[in-house]
C-alpha cells in the first residue's frame, strides 16, 4: 500500500536572526532517503515570522537543493492575498513542486469567503496550491464541498493538509473529493493520524515529529508497501507515545531545534521572538522522548 510522509520542516537561524544556508541544507541533508519530501515555511517553519525577503531566501535555497526522489513544496501563506500570489508565483518559477497555503486567520470565513479567496489565488498562478486547513488557529474548517469546488475548477489545486486532532472531517474530504478527483492528495497534519489517513484512502500525513525521527517514518512506510498490519499498530503505538513531545513546551518549535541540536543535526536552536528555548527540566523530558523515539519497537 503506498503511503507518503512529507516533513514540514523548522527554519534554522544564526545568532542574529538570519536564515542559515548551512544549518538549513543539514536538515534537509537528514531527511534525504528517509521522507517523501519536505515543506519549507509550514507553521513548524516559522512561516508567520517570515519576511518576504527570508521567504524568498528560503524559496532560493530549496530551488537549489539537490532533492533526487524528495518533492519540495514552499509555503505562501500571508494574510494580504496579492502576497500570497507573489510568493506562489515565485516559487513556481523557481520550480518548487508546489506551495501550501494556510486559509485566512483572525476573522473566521464562511464557505463563500474561503472559496474566493483560493479562487483568487489559484486564477492568478500556476503553481501547485496545497489548501492548508488548521481549524486550531484560523478559527473555522475548510469544508469536503470547498475543497470539492475548488479542486474541481482549479486544476492546479491538487491537495489538502488537515490538521484536525479527529479524523472524522479528513475522512469526509477522502469521501468527498477523492472519490471524485483520484488526483486530489489527502493529507494528515498530526503525526498520529497517518495510518488512519492512509487505510482511509489518502495519500499520507505532512507531520512535524519527522524532523527528529525520519527514519521511524521511513521504517512506517516501509511497513505499508509490505503490507505488514501486525508492524503498522507497533508503529502506532510508538507514534502514539512520541506525541508527548509536542507538549514538552508550548510552542512545540523550540522543542523540535533543541531536538535536532541534541541529534547534533544543528548547531543552533534559536527561534523567533517571542518563542523562548527549553528549561533544564525540559530538556530533561525531551531527552527521554528522545531515547524512546530511537528504542526498537
Amino acid at each position: 500500500m503506498e503511503s507518503r510522509y512529507i516533513t514540514p520542516v523548522v527554519t534554522i537561524f544564526d545568532d542574529k536572526g538570519r536564515v542559515d544556508i548551512e544549518q538549513n541544507i543539514r536538515v534537509y541533508d537528514s531527511l534525504k532517503g528517509k521522507v517523501s519530501g519536505f515543506v519549507t515555511m509550514g507553521s513548524t517553519g516559522e512561516f508567520f515570522a517570515l519576511n518576504m525577503q527570508s521567504s524568498k531566501t528560503l524559496i532560493d535555497l530549496c530551488s537549489r537543493y539537490p532533492k533526487e526522489e524528495m518533492r519540495v513544496y514552499a509555503g505562501a501563506s500571508r494574510l494580504d492575498v496579492q502576497e500570497s500570489v507573489e510568493l506562489a508565483n515565485y516559487a513556481y518559477e523557481k520550480g518548487i513542486d508546489g506551495v501550501m497555503i494556510i486559509s485566512p486567520y483572525y476573522f473566521p470565513l464562511d464557505d463563500e469567503g474561503v472559496f474566493r479567496f483560493y479562487s483568487t489565488i489559484a486564477a492568478k498562478t500556476s503553481a501547485n496550491i496545497f489548501i492548508y486547513n488548521f481549524p486550531e488557529r484560523t478559527g473555522y474548517s475548510v469544508s469536503p464541498d470547498v475543497c470539492l469546488r475548488l479542486a474541481d475548477k482549479y486544476p492546479n489545486i491538487i491537495g489538502l493538509k488537515d490538521t484536525i486532532p479527529d479524523t472524522t472531517h479528513t475522512a469526509q474530504v477522502i469521501e468527498t473529493v477523492k472519490t471524485r478527483l483520484p488526483h486530489f492528495e489527502v493529507y494528515a497534519g498530526y503525526d498520529n493520524n497517518f495510518a488512519h489517513v492512509v487505510l482511509s484512502g489518502g495519500n499520507g500525513c505532512i507531520g512535524g515529529l519527522s524532523n527528529i525521527v525520519p527514519q521511524f517514518f521511513a521504517s512506517w512506510m516501509q511497513a505499508f508497501i509490505q503490507g505488514d498490519l501486525a508492524l503498522v499498530a507497533k508503529h502506532q503505538q510508538r507514534v502514539d507515545q512520541l506525541m508527548a513531545i509536542y507538549s514538552v513546551n508550548a510552542p512545540f518549535i523550540p522543542t523540535f531545534k533543541k531536538a535536532l541540536q541534541l541529534k547534533g543535526v544543528v548547531n543552533s536552536d534559536y527561534c523567533t521572538s517571542p518563542f523562548i528555548g527549553l528549561n533544564n527540566i525540559q530538556i530533561e523530558q525531551l531527552q527521554q522522548l528522545l531515547t524512546l523515539a530511537d528504542s526498537p519497537l
